[in-house]
C-alpha cells in the first residue's frame, strides 16, 4: 500500500524536479570565478566558445542580470538568458565569450536612486554621480579581462535586463569608446545622459509595454534624444513588445538572437542590428 503511494509521489517530484536539475546540469558548463579589487568581490560566469583556442581572439559579451538575481552563489544570474546563449546553433554560428557577472545584494549596478510604495516604482536617474562599488568593481574586472590574450579588444558589447539594462546604460556612458555595441531590456537612463553615447554606441532597446517593475515610459523617453544625436539613423533603436515584462519567453529569445549578431558582425564602425 505504501509503495502504491509513493510512486506517484515520485512521479510528481521527477516531474518538478527534472526540468530543474536539467537547466542546472546545462548552466555547469559555464565556468565560475571572482574577480577581486580592493577588497570588493564580483562573482562571475563565463562561457567560453566551443572548441576554444586561446590563440585566437573572440569577440567578449557581458550580460548584466536583474535586481531580483543579485547575491553571492554565482548561480542566480543565469536564471535570465543563461541557457539561451548555451544552444548548440547559436554556439556554432557565433564563436564568442559570453561573462554573467552578478552584482552585490547590497549595490546596484547603476547609481540610480530607487524607491517604492505598495503600487509605484520610481526610479531617478543621476547625470554625473559616482559609480556604486558594483559598477566601479564591474568597469575594473571588464578593464582586466580584456587584457586577456584570447579577448578582442574592439569587438566588446554589454546587454543587461531590468536593472541590468540601467546598468548597460550607464556603463556605456562611463565607457562610450570601449563598447562597439550594446543592449537595453526593461532599463531606462536620464535623457541627459544620451549624448555621452549616441553619437559612439550602437544601441538596441526592448520594453515590456506592460511591465509592472519598470515603467517602459524610462525606455521610451531615450528614444527620441538617442534619434537626434546618433550618427547611423537606420539603426532599430526600440521595439516594444506588449508583454507582461522584459522576462517573458519572447524578449528573451529575441535577445539572446539579437546580441549575438552585434557579437558576430566584424564590420568597422557598424554593427547591424536585426530587424
Amino acid at each position: 500500500m505504501r509503495k502504491k503511494i509513493l510512486l506517484p509521489f515520485l512521479l510528481c517530484f521527477l516531474s518538478i524536479a527534472m526540468p530543474v536539475l536539467v537547466k542546472a546540469q546545462a548552466t555547469a558548463t559555464y565556468d565560475r570565478g571572482n574577480f577581486i579589487a580592493k577588497g570588493d568581490t564580483l562573482p562571475y560566469r563565463i562561457l567560453f566558445p566551443l572548441n576554444f583556442d586561446p590563440a585566437k581572439k573572440y569577440p567578449v559579451l557581458f550580460v548584466l542580470h536583474g535586481a531580483g538575481e543579485r547575491g553571492n552563489d554565482n548561480q542566480a544570474q543565469l536564471i535570465h538568458g543563461g541557457d539561451l546563449f548555451l544552444k548548440g546553433e547559436v554556439r556554432q554560428q557565433f564563436p564568442a565569450i559570453v561573462i554573467f557577472p552578478q552584482c552585490p545584494a547590497n549595490s546596484f549596478w547603476s547609481n540610480v536612486i530607487y524607491k517604492t510604495d505598495s503600487t509605484v516604482n520610481t526610479f531617478t536617474f543621476q547625470t554625473d554621480a559616482p559609480p556604486t562599488k558594483a559598477m566601479h568593481a564591474l568597469m575594473a574586472f571588464i578593464d582586466d579581462f580584456l587584457d586577456k590574450p584570447y579577448a578582442d579588444k574592439h569587438h566588446v558589447y554589454v546587454g543587461g535586463l531590468s536593472m541590468g539594462g540601467m546598468g548597460t546604460f550607464e556603463i556605456i556612458g562611463r565607457e562610450p569608446k570601449l563598447f562597439a555595441a550594446a543592449f537595453a531590456i526593461c532599463g531606462g537612463d536620464n535623457t541627459l545622459n544620451a549624448k555621452k553615447y549616441a553619437k559612439k554606441v550602437p544601441l538596441w532597446i526592448f520594453h515590456g509595454g506592460k511591465d509592472p517593475v519598470v515603467s517602459p515610459d524610462h525606455s521610451v523617453v531615450m528614444v527620441m534624444p538617442l534619434k537626434q544625436l546618433v550618427a547611423i539613423l537606420n539603426l532599430p533603436f526600440i521595439r516594444m513588445m506588449a508583454t507582461t515584462a522584459g522576462t517573458t519567453p519572447s524578449p528573451n529569445r529575441s535577445y539572446c538572437r539579437g546580441c549575438f549578431r552585434i557579437v558576430s558582425n566584424k564590420s568597422a564602425g557598424r554593427v547591424q542590428f536585426p530587424s
